[in-house]
C-alpha cells in the first residue's frame, strides 16, 4: 500500500512542478537558461521537487529495501515541515497579493495546499515518530538557511528576488533580518511541533 501511496502522490507533485515550469517557461521575460535559474530560485519549486523525489524513492523500493537516508526516522519529518512552511507562507502572505488565474491557480494550489496535504497525510501513516529524535531539528534548519544563501546571492548578481519578503532592494536590510528570523522561527516551531505530535500519537496509540 505505501508504494501505491507514494506512486499516485508523486505523480500529483511532479505533475505540479512540471506544469509550472511550463507556465513560467510560456511567460518568461528572459532567456531559457535564466528563466530556469529563476525557477529552481522558488524555495515551493525546491521544495516540492524534493518531495517528488521522496516519493519516487517510495514508490520503487520494496519492503526489504527500506534503509538509509530516505527511510531514516526523521527525514519525512523534516520534508514535511519544509512543505508545509510552503503551504503556511502561501495561505498567510501571498495569497492575498496574488491572484491566478485558470492552469495557473490549478497548478498554485497544487503546490501550496494540496502537496502540503499529501506529504502530512503519508507522515502520519508511516514516519516512524517514536524514533525522531529533538536535536535532528538543528540539522533540518541547514536548507532552508542555505535556500536563503542562495536566494540573496542570485538576487544580488541578478536583481531577481522570487519572494517580496526577501527582496532586499524594496524592503531594506533591516526588514530583511527581521523576516529572516521570522522565518526560521516558523521552520524552527513547526519543525519542533511535528516531533512532539509524533511523539504524543505514538504514546498514545
Amino acid at each position: 500500500m505505501k508504494n501505491k501511496l507514494a506512486l499516485i502522490f508523486g505523480i500529483v507533485v511532479w505533475l505540479a512542478v512540471i506544469l509550472q515550469y511550463y507556465l513560467m517557461m510560456g511567460n518568461r521575460v528572459v532567456g531559457i537558461f535564466e528563466t530556469t535559474i529563476r525557477f529552481f530560485s522558488f524555495f515551493t519549486i525546491l521544495t516540492n521537487t524534493l518531495v517528488a523525489v521522496y516519493f519516487t524513492i517510495q514508490a520503487s523500493k520494496k519492503e526489504h529495501q527500506r534503509d538509509g537516508f530516505w527511510d531514516n526516522p526523521g527525514t519525512l519529518t523534516a520534508i514535511a515541515a519544509y512543505i508545509l512552511v510552503v503551504g503556511l507562507v502561501y495561505q498567510f502572505i501571498l495569497r492575498p497579493i496574488w491572484d491566478p488565474q485558470g492552469l495557473a491557480m490549478v497548478t498554485d494550489e497544487l503546490l501550496h495546499s494540496v502537496n502540503p496535504l499529501l506529504v502530512l497525510y503519508f507522515w502520519f501513516r508511516y514516519e516512524k515518530k517514536e524514533l525522531v529524535k529533538w536535536n535532528q531539528v538543528s540539522y533540518w534548519l541547514i536548507y532552508p538557511l542555505l535556500y536563503f544563501i542562495w536566494a540573496m546571492s542570485h538576487g544580488l548578481v541578478s536583481g531577481f528576488y522570487p519572494y517580496p519578503f526577501v527582496n532586499l532592494p524594496e524592503i531594506g536590510l533591516t526588514q530583511l533580518m527581521i523576516n529572516f528570523v521570522m522565518l526560521f522561527g516558523v521552520f524552527s516551531g513547526l519543525s519542533l511541533l511535528l516531533v512532539w505530535i509524533g511523539k504524543k500519537t505514538q504514546v498514545n496509540s
